[in-house]
């Protein structure tokens, strides 16, 4: 008899507490909502997160405020939301991969406990060079490298960047041998590539497209899985090296412990966001994919993805400064 009482004390705590969930769920949000951007104002990243809480504020009929919190290569950011009570009013919308625990010895947090919400987009790298490097085409710059091993060297915005992660994947991929060349940012490993001071680089699709059109640097081919509207005759990396893909995703994440339905509601009001004209406009101008996904899917493709540079990482030995 006491058994069959405390079994119904459980079952009748445990249906209490779905209910006070479902209750929470059907309220949220209550109070206005905070989107941590662990990177400056004014990025890629910033703008898309400014773009869908103005959608978020009016579907909501709370404030959704953008807080930049930049610093140690994201970890700040992410550190502040990791910490934040798991109500779905503190969200992070970081760029991956999210391979911090593979490239930082320690860490105040563990960013695989983090809550998938929904992505928001998928960013492309071009793979560009100097208009001075000999190779028209990606098969010619191969064997150009093969033949002159360690003459050429690739550019990136730091050790551990992606430029960094995604260089030393095709290095790999290929078997040729080039040299990095880490700088402190995007903006000054540009401009050596652009007045020809280093030969390559792995960059946003959106900074190279005008650049390539214009002839100051060679696009040799793009890291999407299929070639770009924007410009057909560009091939893909893959077209050559079969199973190289090479993209920053942006993503949602909710602090540890978020109810499964707090979580659900945010995924499907960012996917609905992510419908609007205007924001579809905004991808499509900063040549970015819109890309949604249910927190079990963004959770799933973060995995896969993560899986692919955690290998690069642990091959190249790379680790964050």
């Amino acid at each position: 008899m006491t058994k069959f009482t405390l079994r119904g004390l459980l079952l009748t705590a445990v249906l209490a507490l779905g209910l006070a969930a479902q209750a929470q769920a059907q309220e949220y949000p209550a109070k206005p909502v905070r989107i941590v951007v662990p990177f400056p104002a004014g990025g890629g990243v910033d703008t898309m997160a400014r773009l869908i809480g103005v959608k978020l504020s009016a579907k909501w009929g709370q404030p959704v405020l953008v807080e930049n919190r930049a610093g140690a290569g994201g970890n700040l950011g992410a550190e502040t939301v990791f910490r934040s009570p798991p109500d779905g009013l503190t969200l992070l919308f970081m760029a991956g991969p999210f391979v911090q625990k593979s490239l930082y010895p320690k860490l105040n947090y563990d960013p695989e406990q983090l809550v998938p919400l929904s992505g928001a987009a998928r960013v492309y790298s071009v793979l560009v060079v100097n208009p001075k490097v000999p190779a028209q085409t990606l098969p010619e710059l191969i064997a150009y490298a093969k033949a002159n091993p360690g003459k050429l060297n690739y550019a990136s915005q730091g050790i551990a960047s992606f430029a960094n992660l995604v260089g030393e994947m095709f290095k790999d991929m290929v078997g040729i041998k080039i040299v990095h060349v880490p700088y402190k940012g995007n903006s000054p490993a540009l401009t050596d590539l652009l007045s020809g001071q280093v030969d390559l680089m792995f960059i946003n699709f959106g900074t190279a497209l005008p650049h390539i059109r214009s002839g100051k640097l060679r696009g040799l081919a793009i890291g999407s899985e299929k070639r770009s509207p924007l410009l057909p005759n560009l091939p893909t990396v893959s077209e050559t090296v079969p199973g190289f893909v090479s993209m920053v995703w942006w993503v949602f994440f909710a602090p540890p412990g978020t109810p499964p339905a707090i979580a659900n509601k945010i995924s499907a009001a960012i996917q609905e966001a992510l419908r609007a004209p205007e924001i579809a406009s905004a991808l499509s101008t900063n040549v970015v994919d819109g890309v949604g996904g249910t927190p079990a899917e963004t959770g799933q493709m973060i995995r896969q993805d993560n899986d692919r540079w955690i290998k690069v990482i642990k091959a190249a030995g790379i680790t964050a400064e």
